[in-house]
């Protein structure tokens, strides 16, 4: 990976080191460039006009939808969204539920895949919650134990937002096969960094966000095996084939579930963005951060009074790091490496608190990295982490 032309496209780095990545990825170019000609050249809005820029406009946002399936490997089924919580909200508000339904999800969830579960146990479903071990990581044995022939869906994350630890998915899809079961895949994590391919997964719904793999905010995505299976959450212009005074019809395809004017500039960027992940090639990125991964680790483990979370093993996780530095407040250290050497990092809870808690943590620094970091900017931060734990 020729990392210094990549990060050429990004003129932010010049002033700071960014490593607040799981949180939201910072955006090239040529994905500006792409959101910025809609704008400039073809404006109009999509599946509605016969005139050329609605044509234009029509066939670009058509394209991304095209460009985003064929990064995960899926040929349809395809819906645009805000983000990765509208997306699983989709899905909950969208299934025929029936009191006494089962759901299982577990405790590495970001709240935007445990909220909407637990909202539901007000109509009656039930809610089982598998737990990690002490490293972060998921047995496909603990949902063996879980899931039966009662069990509607599954949902659980790919990748984990605060360990970045991997969730072994195919496994509990095999396991969701036997019991009939429904399997939706948070992946947030998972799309930005390693290479996805729905099918061989073997889930029903697969949720992730474009602002985390250089699209623009606003912009995330729903992929369902069968388009059938869930109902609209919105209703209203766009998404009907035809409507009565007593009745109406649906529109084939993604459209029934993208009601009312899209983000169309967001949604063609984000196939910009794409296009851009698979010209560096996503195996190349997953060893590019992989390196940076070891040396964050390895650096981090020789610092005194230094704690690291998460399993060490680079098979088992992705660059996704929390800390804690003995005795400080995760914010006073997130605001120290600001002010030290102008590096970006999150502190807090990172919307996963059912799994702080089990953890018997208030919260953690967090550094996530992405293909712009390079092995001086990592050094640089272990460098300040080392000076932090040696003035307070």
């Amino acid at each position: 990976m020729d990392v210094e032309r990549i990060r050429a496209d990004f003129p932010i780095l010049g002033d700071i080191i960014y490593m607040d990545n799981a949180a939201t990825s910072l955006t090239p170019e040529p994905v500006l460039e792409a959101a910025l000609e809609y704008y400039r050249g073809y404006k109009a809005n999509v599946g509605r006009g016969v005139h050329r820029l609605a044509g234009i406009a029509s066939q670009k946002y058509n394209d991304a939808h095209r460009k985003v399936g064929e990064f995960i490997c899926a040929e349809e089924g395809l819906i645009f969204t805000k983000n990765t919580t509208e997306a699983i909200n989709m899905v909950a508000s969208g299934l025929k539920w029936k009191r006494g339904d089962r759901v299982v999800t577990t405790l590495v969830e970001h709240h935007s895949n445990f909220l909407p579960w637990l909202r539901l146990r007000e109509k009656g479903i039930l809610l089982d919650i598998v737990k990690p071990n002490q490293e972060g990581l998921l047995e496909a044995s603990d949902f063996e134990d879980m899931v039966d022939d009662r069990t509607r869906l599954v949902a659980v994350t790919y990748i984990s937002n605060v360990l970045g630890t991997i969730s072994p998915i195919r496994e509990i899809s095999e396991i969701c096969n036997e019991n009939n079961t429904l399997l939706l895949v948070d992946g947030a994590q998972s799309a930005p960094h390693i290479g996805v391919d729905v099918e061989e997964l073997g889930c029903d719904f697969f949720a992730f966000s474009g602002h985390k793999m250089l699209g623009p905010t606003g912009t995330g995505v729903l992929w369902v095996k069968d388009l059938e299976g869930i109902e609209p959450s919105f209703f209203g212009g766009g998404m009907i084939e035809d409507v009565s005074q007593d009745n109406y019809k649906l529109a084939a395809g993604y459209e029934r579930f993208e009601a009312g004017t899209p983000n169309i500039a967001g949604g063609i960027g984000l196939g910009r963005a794409v296009d851009y992940l698979k010209e560096v090639g996503m195996d190349e990125l997953r060893s590019h951060e992989s390196k940076l991964t070891r040396k964050l680790l390895e650096g981090l483990s020789e610092i005194e009074n230094v704690h690291v979370y998460g399993s060490t093993n680079l098979k088992d996780r992705i660059g996704v790091v929390s800390f804690n530095i003995e005795g400080v407040n995760p914010h006073d250290v997130a605001l120290m490496l600001d002010e030290a050497s102008d590096i970006m990092v999150r502190s807090g809870h990172h919307c996963c608190m059912p799994l702080l808690k089990y953890l018997g943590l208030e919260g953690t620094v967090r550094a996530s990295l992405y293909l712009y970091n390079t092995e001086a900017e990592v050094d640089m931060f272990l460098e300040t982490v080392e000076e932090i734990t040696k003035v307070v």
